[in-house]
């Protein structure tokens, strides 16, 4: 299964890629996060290995992020494991004017066992909730550089 999904933020894409460069920022636009935990290589680093564990419908869902490109700010991919799924997910940011960052995913899952079966009647689900982290992330990063800017003129005054 392939999907594309983008979202528009109105940030300079520098401030964009410090927000979600971050893996301190993740709890932030991932609700479902319990955990994340560097397993090797050098962290944030092409080839680097880390453990997320997510709250799941039926216990916790573990999964290994590795880190196949970073070419920040105008790209970051990574592959995705868990029971079942392999997902390959592609990160494009561009900067079509200044001030507006396009965030553009290329996801795509491959499924084993159980998951193989429904795969084709959950696309649009799987769509969804890319979708959905997207604007979480969306929200989170205007909302913080809102909080900013707010806090700096108060510093002024």
């Amino acid at each position: 299964m392939k999907y594309t999904t983008e979202v528009t933020i109105h940030l300079p894409r520098e401030k964009v890629i410090e927000l979600f460069d971050s893996s301190e920022n993740l709890h932030h636009w991932q609700p479902g996060l319990k955990s994340f935990e560097h397993l090797s290589g050098e962290p944030g680093r092409e080839g680097s290995q880390s453990s997320m564990i997510y709250d799941g419908r039926k216990g916790d869902l573990e999964m290994t992020e590795t880190i196949t490109k970073r070419n920040l700010p105008d790209e970051f991919h990574a592959v995705y494991k868990a029971r079942g799924v392999y997902n390959e997910m592609f990160n494009y940011f561009r900067e079509p004017e200044p001030g507006i960052t396009l965030w553009k995913t290329v996801s795509v899952f491959r499924f084993h066992g159980m998951m193989a079966l429904m795969a084709p009647f959950m696309k649009k689900a799987f769509t969804d909730n890319t979708l959905l982290s997207m604007e979480r992330f969306k929200v989170f990063a205007e909302t913080t550089q809102l909080q900013s800017t707010t806090t700096k003129q108060n510093q002024k005054q």
